[in-house]
């Protein structure tokens, strides 16, 4: 039987990564109109103040759609249940997905808070190198990202074997 992880290698990075996305967006809101533009490092970053009303990288922002909110919120609450329920069983496997998932929740809940209190979600980070632009992003988008990329590299170079077979050959397994 495997081990139930402890609440806390989840539950604190998937909080922390709400309270810095929700206390980062409050300072923006609070010192910036919306459309506010800076341009901190010339032809690289400029700090902004942009609603996004679409899904990530502001895909669908244009649209007009009157289902896209409730079924980004939807998602959102779908998303977040799973996540939860696969930490709190201990189903997320090595402690690296874990990690990855509690980051996606975090991002993923930061951005829901956003939705249900305001219908879209602030962005401020726009970097851009010479007539590349990356769209404009936030805390929350930044560990989805994060966490995203942690869960894919187990996915994709972790050996479940060649761990079973190091637990079963050390001395605490006996």
């Amino acid at each position: 039987m495997r081990p139930r992880p402890s609440w806390r290698r989840w539950v604190i990075p998937a909080a922390a990564v709400l309270l810095l996305d929700q206390l980062s967006k409050l300072m923006v809101e609070r010192f910036t109109d919306e459309h506010f533009s800076r341009n901190i490092i010339p032809g690289f970053f400029t700090f902004v103040h942009a609603r996004n009303s679409g899904i990530a990288f502001s895909l669908l922002a244009d649209s007009d759609s009157s289902w896209l909110r409730p079924a980004l919120i939807l998602f959102s609450f779908a998303a977040i249940a799973l996540f939860l329920w696969i930490l709190k069983t201990g189903r997320a496997g090595s402690a690296r997905t874990e990690l990855g998932l509690a980051l996606v929740l975090g991002g993923a809940a930061g951005n829901l808070t956003d939705r249900l209190l305001h219908g879209s979600v602030l962005d401020f980070l726009d970097f851009h190198s010479g007539s590349y632009h990356w769209p404009a992003f936030n805390v929350a988008d930044s560990a989805i990202t994060i966490g995203a990329i942690l869960v894919m590299w187990d996915l994709l170079f972790h050996h479940p074997h060649a761990r079973e077979a190091q637990r079963a050959a050390s001395p605490d397994h006996r």
